[in-house]
């Protein structure tokens, strides 16, 4: 009886808003950024772009042009959104180089290098990637299905013994 009680306690004082993603339900990459800026300004990008580095933009080895990420500096937490718009060199060590604007932000110019985290947006994003890369994607990307969270019914549960 306690049991049913406690379930019902439970049922009624729990928050009816959608459940939160787990924290890492969205990182699809860890490792070692940089920055660039003032001998590319103003050079083409890899993908036709004018460089400029006042933008919010980066260079990666894989991602597709146009994702928008979150890079998250480790340390400190800090963190910016930024668009690929550029690659990397596929022997380079670092996961990802910033403009000088987004290195500016996460507090990287006086450090030149920091360990990051790189986040998409949603779920959605996820799910084009793995489509994007198809049966091979790089073996440097952490890319599995993100399921969205249960949401509870707009008047709660209810546990009441005849509805069983």
């Amino acid at each position: 009886m306690w049991n049913w009680f406690l379930i019902l306690i439970a049922a009624l004082s729990s928050d009816t808003s959608p459940s939160a993603l787990p924290p890492d339900a969205l990182l699809i990459q860890e490792g070692t950024a940089s920055f660039y800026g003032r001998r590319f300004h103003l050079r083409k990008t890899s993908n036709g772009e004018i460089f400029h580095m006042d933008s919010l933009t980066a260079a990666h080895k894989t991602l597709p042009f146009d994702t928008r990420i979150k890079v998250t500096r480790v340390d400190t937490g800090e963190f910016v959104w930024v668009r690929v718009n550029d690659r990397l060199p596929k022997n380079s060590r670092r996961i990802i180089d910033l403009s000088r604007k987004a290195g500016t932000q996460l507090g990287l110019l006086h450090d030149g290098i920091t360990k990051v985290r790189i986040e998409v947006e949603n779920p959605g994003e996820i799910n084009r990637l793995i489509e994007y890369f198809g049966e091979e994607p790089p073996a440097t990307l952490r890319l599995r299905p993100v399921e969205e969270p249960i949401k509870v019914p707009e008047g709660g549960l209810d546990f009441s013994v005849g509805s069983l």
